[in-house]
This record gives C-alpha cells, sequence and structure tokens, in this order.
C-alpha cells in the first residue's frame, strides 16, 4: 500500500475523526496529512505533488473543496477524490472533476472504509509512474508523458510532451526505477518505447 493521502477539512474534529478512520482503514501503512484549509494544501502540493487519494470537505471557508479540486485537475493532479459534505447541490460539479465518491456528514467510518478500498483498487491499476524530485518539489510523473531522458554530467533531463525536468540522479539509477519500456539507446540517453 503506502500511499499518501490528504485530508482537507477546516473543522478539526471532523478531520481528526477522518484521520483516525483512514488510519484503521490502512492499518496505518498510509501516510495521511491532514489540511485545515484548501489554500493550505495548495501550498503543501506545490512542494510535494504526490498525493494518491484526497479527502475534500465541500463547503469551506475561503476555497471550496470543489474549487480545489478543479485547481489541482488543471494542474495535472491525478489524485482520486472524495468529497465530503453536507449538501447535495454540489453533486454535479464533482463529475467534472472525475470524483470518486461523495461522502455524507457525519461521515460513517464504514463508508469511508468503502470508498477508500475502491480509490485503492482504481490506483492499483493506475499505469507506471515514478516519483522525482525536482526544485525541491517531488513530483509524479506518469511513464507515457515522459519521452525521453538524457545525462548531463551529474544532472538528468526529463523530456515529456509539456515540459522538462532536471533531477539530480544518475542515468542508470533512473533507468532502474523504470518499467521494461524503456530502452538505453546511448550511456546518455534513455528512450521511451
Amino acid at each position: 500500500m503506502g500511499w499518501k493521502i490528504a485530508i482537507c477539512d477546516d473543522d478539526a474534529g471532523q478531520a481528526a475523526r477522518l484521520q483516525a478512520d483512514v488510519t484503521d482503514w490502512a492499518h496505518g501503512a498510509c501516510a495521511v496529512t491532514c489540511f485545515p484549509s484548501a489554500e493550505a494544501l495548495l501550498f503543501a502540493y506545490a512542494d510535494d505533488a504526490g498525493f494518491d487519494i484526497l479527502l475534500l470537505d465541500v463547503e469551506m471557508k475561503e476555497m471550496s473543496g470543489i474549487r480545489l479540486a478543479k485547481r489541482l485537475r488543471a494542474d495535472g493532479c491525478k489524485a482520486e477524490i472524495a468529497f465530503i459534505t453536507s449538501h447535495f447541490e454540489f453533486v454535479t460539479e464533482g463529475y467534472e472533476v472525475d470524483a470518486l465518491h461523495y461522502l455524507v456528514k457525519p461521515v460513517a467510518a464504514e463508508k469511508l472504509c468503502e470508498v477508500l478500498t475502491r480509490a485503492a483498487e482504481r490506483l492499483a491499476v493506475e499505469p507506471p509512474s515514478v516519483v522525482i524530485s525536482c526544485e525541491g518539489a517531488s513530483r509524479k510523473l506518469y511513464e507515457s508523458e515522459i519521452l525521453y531522458a538524457e545525462s548531463f554530467l551529474h544532472d538528468l533531463v526529463i523530456h515529456t510532451k509539456t515540459q522538462e525536468y532536471r533531477i539530480k540522479e544518475n542515468i542508470s539509477t533512473f533507468a532502474g526505477r523504470l518499467s521494461a519500456d524503456f530502452f538505453r539507446v546511448h550511456r546518455s540517453y534513455l528512450v521511451n518505447l
């Protein structure tokens, strides 16, 4: 397992209950982080985009969970998202961000476990990916996004369709973290077949 789960809820009591239930479900095998606002999660996401499951309160003070999800999706976030709400009028907006489920407050532990299990099943069939550290931030790249990587002394530049990422890793170590879909065509080049 070992997934990274974020809980974003401005009700500290609700967030603590969710964190306890998530930890019980995962038997302590997941990293669970609580955020008191959408802005706090966005700030953390800028440094570490590696969250796998997001539990987002819909009604928060400044930015709603729906707006937060839209911002994260626009930034390429592929995490499984479940919304927590007291009202159902936002349900249609959840389809726009490919929400996994809506949980109604107060959230029953059994229902939360069902949703987390569904998220885990979807994550288990997720396409192969690699987490890189670039400019002080962690980022998950799907192998299908990577065109090729090239080595420059102690740096590795990973080329995708939209941008380049420069990381401190040698090409052999990086190749070892990827699937057999990558082939080293030269000592300085690794290509996605």
